[in-house]
């Protein structure tokens, strides 16, 4: 269970996140949307313990992170997997160095690490491009290498930050379909975009937010949160017709409709 409790972000006088409170349940697939400068990124990076909050509390199964020691909060940091905006792949590396890499830094062995990234390269479609470099893949292939790697170490967790932002359409559902797969295995998933496309297909639960505090968390497409809240608004006004002469008596009947139903 993730929960962050009046959490916020100061960067100098500008406050980025301000007050959010959020639980995620484990195997939860979350999307984090909002425009640009609404605090998307800034909170995934609270959420791996790369930026620590001004304000707030942040506990993950019970531990508060703001007073989780250095030693302890890398372990943590292991659980995690990270799918970066730019990828950060590491350029000098094929595809299957890649996704090793994480293996490495655990000191996993060698026939772990072969096995693993045999697994994923299949898993991700990756097999004829194992020993590519990330200057020869296209940008689907970039985006699934990178998944790859963020749970080559099986993560508890797998944080994405805008992961089809430079993808085509049929790219982007490739990945969303790598996502999806991923989560049917227990892993928690929550990715950060401002594509409303993306967030209609997932059919997830979506977590809006706009000027650093969240201005909207439903379960269902982007498109279909706003729709309904738009159709919510128009039910609760009033509306007035026009007065009306009854035809029997003469007299003005003013009607005022107040539409709750549904």
């Amino acid at each position: 269970m993730i929960i962050l409790k009046g959490v916020s972000k100061d960067y100098g006088d500008g406050r980025v996140l301000d007050g959010i409170s959020l639980e995620i349940s484990p195997g939860e697939f979350v999307c984090i949307t909002g425009p640009s400068g609404a605090g998307k990124t800034t909170l995934l990076s609270i959420l791996v313990g790369a930026e620590t909050a001004t304000g707030g509390s942040i506990s993950v199964d019970g531990v508060d992170l703001r007073s989780v020691p250095a030693g302890a909060l890398q372990m943590f940091r292991r659980r995690v997997g990270v799918v970066f905006q730019d990828y950060k792949l590491l350029a000098n590396r094929t595809v299957a160095e890649n996704i090793a890499f994480p293996l490495e830094v655990c000191g996993a062995s060698d026939d772990t690490i072969l096995s693993r990234v045999k697994d994923l390269l299949g898993q991700m479609g990756l097999g004829t491009r194992a020993h590519a470099l990330p200057r020869e893949l296209s940008g689907g292939e970039k985006a699934r290498t990178a998944i790859a790697r963020a749970i080559a170490h099986k993560p508890l967790i797998l944080l994405a930050d805008e992961p089809t932002q430079n993808l085509d359409p049929d790219q982007a559902k490739e990945v969303l379909q790598s996502f999806r797969e991923i989560n049917a295995e227990g892993t928690t998933v929550i990715i950060a975009t401002h594509d409303a496309a993306l967030v209609d297909l997932l059919h997830m639960r979506v977590v809006q937010l706009e000027h650093g505090k969240i201005a909207r968390d439903s379960v269902g497409g982007y498109r279909k949160a706003h729709t309904e809240e738009k159709q919510s608004k128009a039910k609760a006004k009033k509306v007035e017709t026009p007065t009306h002469a009854h035809p029997q008596s003469h007299r003005k009947v003013k009607v005022t409709a107040i539409h709750s139903e549904g």
